[in-house]
């Protein structure tokens, strides 16, 4: 928001205020509301990060990604692409141009046959910092919906190889079957060596923008209820996806028959760019994921 030193006062610069005002007011009742919702069900706030300070992420809470990660994806992960400004944890994809340190002359692998980095983005992990086991996560969050966009909530455990020590998706997003959607998964390892099993939902963006046609540029809480029996996805209290737990177990060839969703989970937010879109629009860049909080709660 801007300083209020810089408003000139008249007529439709005090209306902007108040319509400003009446934003702010009703982002804080909601937040208010939801947390006190959540107590009185019986969750203790045990993990948070309100992102309030203009800078770095706490260095405590989070570490980074960098490079090329996973997915043969476009983006190289650099920790000056995220930042925190203005109470919100802010995730840009931005163009680049300059010679790829992991570059290796004749070599086949993705991570070093690209002589040239395009693109860059970012990612931020709680691993070896917090991992828990069980609980309710709140992420509030505004997500770029152009095309190419990929931006993720998600959950890995900290034990094993993928997909072995198992993958909760709290939302992802991107171009599904020509189409954007909202994902709601987790997958495990299956009975073979490359197999491995998924139970996803799929929601077509219009499913959420034919109700409110200005839903992209508002922030949304997704929500994860997880105990010993379920995982439940949510996103503004709509309920994606329900995964039974009874059903979650690793195949024996990688997983030795364990289930990974009885086990701790850290957490990961990142903006990723699709590769298998080949162009994307340069009016979208500096690409934006934002996100207002992360609350981690137990019974």
């Amino acid at each position: 928001m801007k300083n209020l030193k810089d408003w000139k006062y008249n007529e439709q610069s005090a209306c902007s205020l108040m319509c400003v005002m009446y934003i702010v007011v009703a982002a804080l009742t909601c937040s208010i509301d939801a947390a006190a919702q959540t107590t009185a069900e019986g969750w203790r706030l045990v993990w948070h990060d309100e992102f309030d300070t203009d800078g770095r992420p706490d260095s405590t809470k989070w570490t980074y990604e960098r490079g090329f990660v996973r997915n043969e994806e476009a983006q190289w992960y650099a920790p000056e692409n995220v930042f925190q400004r203005d109470g919100h944890l802010v995730i840009e994809a931005r163009p680049a141009d300059f010679p790829c340190p992991t570059y290796q002359e004749g070599s086949t692998q993705w991570r070093h046959n690209r002589p040239r980095i395009l693109w860059t983005s970012g990612a931020v992990v709680t691993k070896d910092l917090f991992s828990f086991q069980y609980g309710r996560v709140e992420v509030c969050a505004r997500i770029p919906v152009c095309l190419g966009a990929w931006p993720a909530i998600w959950l890995l455990g900290i034990g094993g190889g993928w997909p072995a020590c198992g993958e909760i998706d709290m939302m992802e997003y991107y171009q599904y079957e020509g189409r954007p959607t909202v994902l709601a998964n987790a997958c495990w390892a299956g009975d073979t060596m490359k197999g491995t099993q998924w139970d996803s939902s799929y929601t077509p963006l219009t499913h959420f923008t034919d109700r409110d046609p200005a839903w992209a540029s508002r922030f949304h809480v997704w929500r994860m209820d997880w105990d010993e029996k379920a995982i439940r996805l949510y996103l503004d209290d709509e309920l994606l996806n329900e995964i039974d737990l009874a059903k979650t177990i690793n195949g024996r060839l990688r997983g030795t028959g364990i289930n990974p969703f009885h086990h701790p989970h850290f957490l990961l937010l990142n903006l990723a760019l699709d590769t298998r879109i080949k162009h994307y629009a340069p009016a979208d860049f500096p690409m934006r994921y934002e996100i207002d909080y992360v609350r981690v709660f137990q019974k």
